[in-house]
């Protein structure tokens, strides 16, 4: 079911008292970047937040109930996050605080901060045009692109220019619209928007300055100003709340399990990030495009019987030999289920995703329906047995009522380099690469070499959530909130499935549930995921 969309209509009512901006090449910065740009300040100072440079507006937040609120709040517009930029228009972010809500006066100084990157396709995503909360997000010159993932059987020259599946809740590139950012703000959250550097961008000497790992650095770097500006900026900086979808839900995720790590120290310096932690106090991530080193393994063992939506069948010798890489990888994780299933195999996955997430989703969506409307719809997918109140349904049932796979295989790793992700993992003046043995070893394009690019593997581990969360961080986030379409076919569903094992293994707070019969962005329960926000950081929610 659909939640009632989130609306806004805003009005600027004025501007703070000292607020000043700055046009740095088209690109509205706050006063304090400018002085940093002309070599008057110190790194450190130039990162101090300007807390009277900003602009009132007022803004009509309807709810997911319908409910109008009006909320007035002082928004922030671009400020550059790090001290030495590689680009300003993508490595700056906007703060949003309420001041007043329906009439009433909000103090939003020890307020949950929602930290919501607009990430999609790891395609770059820009604020430095934002004008106010939730219209950030959409990537500038050079970042025009398809959303993450190899082309579909119809494509010849890479991903379609739309984002498949997409609803209100999702971007042009496949990241998250502005629905949690508008409720959290009618909820007396601050709302802090970053933008990051992504795959496409590309210098006028031709070489990538967006690929893995830029997109990771700069949301930690801006993480890393907002926690060194305590007490500056508005909201608590030890209750950050990181949220994203698509490949923003992977960057999510891995903002969350890597906190604090030290591999990418050498990286942050680099760019000036502020000396601060990094780490953020739980995550919302939206069915995160990650673990890329095993997710063509893991495509194929949940989607490698379906066919494309041509009616033809992907190469299923492929499709076997990524199989039993996945069965491997799995059983090396070691993953415990969640409520007590017992260790994660490839043997036993289809049966624990019937029953912690397929089954409880059908029967929730069921639940919801009238007693007309259900008996309708359970006469049009008669595989689905309802009794006592619950639903239940085979494995090979379920992948027949999803129908066609998105992808072709391999679905990341492209033998011909023609996939989002061999563009992520570009380098240089080279635009896409292999990051993966079996994806080398059967390149199509005529590269000289068959192996894995050596800097790859550092790369990788800087990438997944996995590889943190194996190693125990203890930087890393202890709240999850993680959710995906019954119906995505962008990714695997044990992608997101590992991720909440490993987080619920290692004593973490997890609160993981797929949609029914939603594809690939679907967010139904926006306003759950506020209130979730109030319970686990402790505020009182207004």
């Amino acid at each position: 079911m659909k939640h009632r969309a989130v609306k806004r209509r805003s009005v600027v009512l004025g501007i703070g008292a000292t607020a000043g901006v700055a046009a740095v090449g088209g690109i509205a910065l706050t006063a304090q970047a400018e002085s940093r740009d002309s070599g008057t300040s110190t790194g450190s100072d130039a990162l101090v937040f300007d807390k009277d440079a900003y602009t009132t507006k007022t803004t009509t937040v309807t709810d997911t109930d319908g409910a109008e609120h009006s909320v007035t709040y002082r928004f922030w517009k671009a400020v550059t996050y790090v001290a030495k930029p590689v680009d300003e228009a993508y490595q700056s972010l906007v703060v949003s605080a309420p001041v007043e809500i329906d009439g009433k006066t909000v103090d939003p100084s020890d307020a949950p901060i929602l930290f919501a990157n607009s990430v999609g396709g790891y395609m770059p995503s820009s604020v430095a045009d934002a004008t106010g909360v939730g219209a950030g997000g959409m990537a500038m010159g050079g970042g025009a692109g398809a959303p993450s993932g190899a082309p579909t059987e119809a494509a010849s020259g890479g991903s379609s220019s739309a984002a498949p599946n997409a609803n209100e809740n999702t971007n042009a590139n496949g990241g998250a619209t502005a629905s949690n950012q508008l409720l959290a703000l009618a909820a007396g959250y601050v709302v802090v928007e970053p933008g990051a550097r992504g795959r496409t961008l590309k210098s006028s000497a031709g070489e990538y300055y967006g690929t893995a790992p830029a997109a990771i650095v700069d949301l930690k770097a801006a993480v890393r100003y907002v926690r060194f500006n305590k007490g500056r900026i508005p909201g608590n900086t030890e209750r950050i709340v990181s949220a994203g979808t698509s490949a923003g839900g992977a960057l999510s995720s891995l903002l969350g399990a890597s906190g604090d790590s030290k591999l990418y120290d050498r990286l942050l310096e680099e760019i000036g990030a502020a000396d601060a932690s990094d780490s953020v106090f739980a995550v919302g991530a939206w069915c995160p495009i990650t673990d890329l080193e095993h997710a063509d393994g893991a495509y194929e063992w949940n989607w490698g019987t379906n066919a494309l939506s041509t009616g033809k069948q992907a190469d299923q010798s492929v499709s076997k030999e990524l199989r039993s890489q996945f069965a491997e990888y799995q059983a090396s994780l070691k993953l415990r289920g969640l409520n007590g299933f017992g260790t994660l195999n490839a043997r036993n996955y289809d049966a624990y995703l019937l029953k912690q997430y397929m089954e409880p989703s059908a029967t929730t969506y069921l639940a919801a329906l009238s007693d007309s409307d259900r008996a309708t719809y359970l006469a049009k997918n008669t595989f689905i047995t309802w009794s006592g109140g619950k639903a239940s349904f085979s494995w090979d049932d379920y992948l027949t009522h999803v129908g066609a796979r998105k992808k072709t295989v391999p679905a990341f790793d492209a033998f011909d380099l023609s996939a989002g992700e061999n563009n992520l993992f570009g380098a240089g003046t080279t635009e896409s690469r292999h990051f993966t043995a079996y994806g080398a070893k059967n390149d199509s394009t005529g590269l000289s070499s068959k192996r894995v690019a050596s800097d790859l593997a550092a790369t990788l581990h800087l990438m997944n959530p996995m590889y943190h969360l194996e190693r125990k961080n203890p930087g890393r986030a202890k709240h999850w909130w993680i959710r995906l379409g019954t119906n995505d076919t962008d990714t695997s569903h044990v992608v997101s499935a590992n991720l909440a094992a490993a987080a619920k293994g290692l004593g973490d707070d997890v609160n993981h549930l797929y949609y029914w019969d939603q594809g690939h962005g679907a967010n139904t329960d926006p306003g759950d995921f506020i209130t979730w926000i109030a319970k686990v950081t402790g505020h009182k929610k207004r």
